[in-house]
């Protein structure tokens, strides 16, 4: 009988570990992130790893709200501007350092007019796939890195869409003639 209690308590801590310190799960409560990440769909986040890897433009990531965000709940957005770089919204396209992005993966091109700014060291540019429907960095500005709290892995529920995220065009930026 004892054997089972050690081996449930060990259990337990074990979970307990993993769960707060190396991966994470996720339920999506807005459509933000719409047409990538549905309503409700089940995420496992790297609450570890990407602490040894330097961040990408394409990252999906799950980080506290900023203050200037007036949210309670963690926020999922992409990572679009790095630190140093211009980002500027205008003409239903983003651009970073003067260079369109392309971004298929976007629901509707943006209806609104941002920038130019420089993000700052130790911050990004977050802003959601949904563009028009999301509260993201061209409302509540930079996020500062210490309030991320992990990178997205791979979808877990729903079944039919179990697997990793598209991930982005190794070259982000536009050609002449694309969105």
């Amino acid at each position: 009988m004892m054997e089972w209690v050690v081996i449930i308590a060990v259990a337990f801590v074990l979970s307990l570990v993993i769960r707060n310190f190396v991966i994470d799960t996720r339920i999506v409560p807005t459509g933000s992130m719409l047409p990538t990440i549905q309503l409700q769909d089940r995420l496992i986040v790297d609450r570890i790893f990407y602490k040894f890897d330097t961040f990408k433009r394409g990252d999906i990531l799950v980080f506290e709200a900023p203050e200037s965000a007036m949210e309670d709940l963690d926020l999922v957005k992409r990572l679009i501007g790095l630190p140093g770089e211009k980002v500027e919204i205008k003409n239903g396209k983003v651009f970073i350092n003067d260079r369109p992005l392309y971004e298929p993966y976007i629901r509707e091109t943006p209806d609104y007019e941002y920038g130019p700014v420089t993000v700052p060291p130790n911050s990004y540019f977050m802003l959601g796939d949904n563009r028009r429907e999301s509260k993201d960095s061209h409302i509540w500005g930079f996020l500062p890195e210490d309030k991320i709290l992990g990178r997205v892995l791979v979808r877990y529920w729903p079944l039919d869409k179990i697997g990793r995220l598209t991930a982005p065009p190794e070259d982000y930026f536009a050609e002449e003639g694309e969105q």
